[in-house]
C-alpha cells in the first residue's frame, strides 16, 4: 500500500472541509476522521528529528 504524503493528506483535509462533511456523517465522516488522524500523524512523524535516535535513544 501507497501511503499518502503529508501534503495530499493536507489536500484531502481541506477538500472535505470544502465538502462540509461533519465527523459524525455517516461513511464520509468516517473517512474523514480517518484521514485527519493519518494527516496528525505524518505530521508528527515528519516533524521529528531523527538524530535523537542516535545512542540508543530514539522516541518511536
Amino acid at each position: 500500500m501507497n501511503d499518502l504524503t503529508l501534503n495530499e493528506l493536507e489536500i484531502l483535509v481541506a477538500v472535505f472541509a470544502r465538502a462540509g462533511v461533519e465527523e459524525n456523517a455517516g461513511d464520509e465522516g468516517e473517512l474523514m476522521a480517518r484521514i485527519k488522524q493519518a494527516h496528525a500523524e505524518r505530521q508528527e512523524l515528519e516533524s521529528m528529528d531523527f538524530d535523537d535516535c542516535l545512542g540508543g535513544a530514539c522516541k518511536l
